[in-house]
């Protein structure tokens, strides 16, 4: 008869303190964006997504400016409903943009665009000509790390 494989329990089936803490902070930051939202127009509410006390600080979350620009004025309300309700005090508010990054890289994509050899040669003569010897330095400068940067990356 074949034996019967053992179960295993689900990993958040045991107590775990540092997970316990963290859904309670996710349950106080869904309780306060529901009193935000309940307070704002109903256009309004639907554009805070997120919110957070931080070092006497309320954090809102919007995707857009021009929705961050709109509950910015109902700060005073915001905070003098949220006295009431939150342990910390709340001293200012702040409302900042969500922004979302499509794909993933790993670097930067933007290449330099370094000119032929001739024309660094070119920059490096014609700065020779300069009377100012401000603009004379600075030119040789130019000319010096495109020199490098083209050997660099041929």
């Amino acid at each position: 008869m074949p034996s019967k494989p053992p179960s295993f329990k689900i990993s958040l089936s045991y107590q775990n303190r540092a997970i316990a803490f963290y859904y309670g902070q996710i349950e106080q930051q869904q309780r306060l964006l529901k009193r935000i939202q309940s307070v704002l127009p109903d256009n309004l509410a639907q554009q805070a997504k997120h919110c957070l006390i931080k070092e006497r600080k309320l954090l809102i979350y919007t995707d857009s400016a021009t929705w961050a620009s709109q509950i910015r004025f109902y700060s005073n309300v915001i905070i003098g409903i949220l006295q009431a309700t939150t342990q910390s005090p709340i001293e200012t508010m702040q409302v900042r943009l969500i922004t979302t990054q499509i794909g993933s890289s790993s670097g930067s994509s933007r290449k330099a665009n370094i000119p032929s050899v001739e024309k660094i040669a070119l920059i490096r003569r014609d700065s020779l000509s300069v009377s100012d010897a401000q603009l004379q330095q600075a030119l040789l400068k130019l000319s010096a790390t495109l020199d490098r940067l083209s050997n660099i990356n041929p």
